[in-house]
């Protein structure tokens, strides 16, 4: 029998690497609030990498609605997600 495998916590660092890459924003924060939510559903054993705030600008939400906005957010994450992303709040700032 074999154990299940836990996740890997996702650094933030990996997080703004591809946002930039994908999303090119002109403001970008990646938070990870992950020690905040210790012993809550989806939190790991290290106390980080599974609970993240994102603050982004970009033009590639010029025109979008929101839903639309965050969509391509999580789009640029999804394998993020996929490794154990547990938690994922984003906000969306104003292009300076």
């Amino acid at each position: 029998m074999s154990l299940p495998i836990a996740p890997l916590p996702v650094h933030a660092a990996r997080i703004e690497e591809q946002l930039r890459a994908r999303l090119h924003p002109t403001r970008l924060e990646v938070i990870d609030e992950s020690a905040a939510h210790a012993g809550h559903s989806g939190a790991n054993v290290q106390g980080f990498g599974s609970h993240f705030r994102v603050r982004i600008a970009s033009p590639a939400f010029a025109g979008k609605s929101r839903v639309a906005r965050h969509r391509l957010v999580y789009d640029a994450l999804q394998n993020f997600i996929d490794e154990g992303l547990h938690a994922l709040a984003i906000e969306i700032m104003e292009t300076p």
